[in-house]
């Protein structure tokens, strides 16, 4: 027989978070109580008269009582890419260790800039306890960012942190802290890459989905200083803020460009597009990119695609949510750093880790514990300690 849940026994096991545990068996079955819904009711009762903060056991238990349950708010420029699934995991799996609710995610579909800062302003209308957002360009979030910091809001950016000039920051606002890749390095390194992957300087192209945008824009700026005064001919070509034009706009550029020596791309969707527009366009040249979209490292195994670039979504979600909570609950005192979250190179020798399903890189929902390879761990020489 079924037994059927009582409704404010079940009303206790939501709120309470109970699902999974021995006090939920206990409320369904009724053992060794009263009453189950006289048991729920005292619980949630209980429970009620601190409702405005976090369930201590909810947390890691490392951090005081009477946390207040702050809610963040992510503010994207993309909020639809694939690359940001990890970064959604990363905010939702940082706020269920803390026992705070999971941020908001919010802003703009296609990179528009005045969505976002509307997105910002509702934050700060809203009263969250913290703002983490992209900074795509140095002038667009100045006073929405402001704004918030003058009404005691904590903000901080991922992802991108401005414009970058030659390797010159125009960051345009008093935000915290940045937490993602140093974007024009990891352009120069895409620059020497290209430079090994291509040594006979000619043609090459690099696919950039949003040109002028402060989270991709740099990287190709960086490639070019590179390659431009070794004798390389680059053309940046657009593919569009969203993935479906991608494909199509590689394709026609392929398609009339059939002599260029490599095909590169600075964005995760791009990337993951590069073997398949090569393929249908009848092109076999050196290819490779940035992030590690599932569609990007299955063209890795097989060898259809050379390298990519790993700048960590899932820690872009994990860590401003860690600073944000680390800030409000210290009164202000643990300042958030900025985070290089990594500029890490990944081909067919080392792409197996990368491959297997895991909410880090965003290939499954399921939370899994994945071991690490055994034997030594292969780390060059650190060069620098900032």
């Amino acid at each position: 027989m079924v037994r059927r849940v009582d409704p404010k026994v079940d009303e206790a096991i939501e709120t309470l978070n109970m699902r999974d545990s021995p006090t939920r068996r206990r409320l369904i079955a009724g053992a060794g109580l009263v009453s189950a819904t006289a048991a729920a009711s005292a619980l949630i009762s209980a429970c009620s008269s601190s409702s405005s903060v976090a369930n201590a056991a909810g947390g890691s238990g490392a951090f005081p009582s009477g946390v207040p349950s702050w809610q963040f708010w992510f503010v994207n420029h993309v909020t639809t890419n694939p690359f940001f699934v990890p970064t959604q995991y990363g905010f939702a799996d940082c706020a269920k260790l803390l026992g705070i609710p999971t941020p908001k995610w919010t802003g703009s579909a296609n990179s528009v800039a005045a969505q976002m800062t509307a997105q910002i302003n509702a934050a700060v209308a809203a009263k969250a306890a913290g703002i983490a957002t992209v900074l795509t360009d140095s002038t667009s979030f100045t006073t929405p960012v402001a704004n918030a910091m003058n009404a005691g809001i904590p903000v901080v950016s991922y992802n991108a942190d401005g414009s970058v000039t030659k390797g010159v920051p125009d960051i345009g606002t008093n935000r915290l802290c940045y937490v993602g890749q140093a974007l024009y390095t990891s352009g120069e390194q895409l620059g020497e890459r290209i430079k090994l992957a291509v040594p006979t300087p000619g043609d090459v192209v690099i696919f950039i989905s949003t040109p002028g945008q402060a989270n991709i824009q740099p990287r190709y700026d960086g490639a070019a200083a590179v390659l431009t005064p070794a004798g390389y001919t680059v053309a940046e070509v657009a593919t569009g803020a969203t993935t479906p034009p991608e494909l199509p706009a590689m394709k026609a550029y392929l398609v009339g460009h059939p002599s260029v020596k490599g095909a590169f791309a600075v964005d995760g969707g791009s990337t993951s597009f590069l073997a398949q527009a090569l393929k249908e366009t009848s092109l076999s040249i050196p290819n490779g990119g940035f992030d590690t979209e599932p569609l990007t490292i299955s063209n890795i195994a097989s060898g259809a695609t050379d390298f990519t670039i790993y700048q960590d979504p899932y820690l872009q979600g994990f860590l401003p949510t860690l600073y944000l909570y680390l800030y409000n609950i210290s009164g202000g005192t643990i300042v958030p750093p900025d985070t290089d979250t990594g500029l890490s190179f990944i081909t067919k020798s080392n792409y197996s880790e990368y491959n297997l399903d895991s909410r880090y890189q965003g290939s499954t929902t399921a939370l899994k514990y994945l071991p690490r390879p055994a034997g030594a761990i292969s780390n060059p020489l650190a060069t620098t300690s900032t």
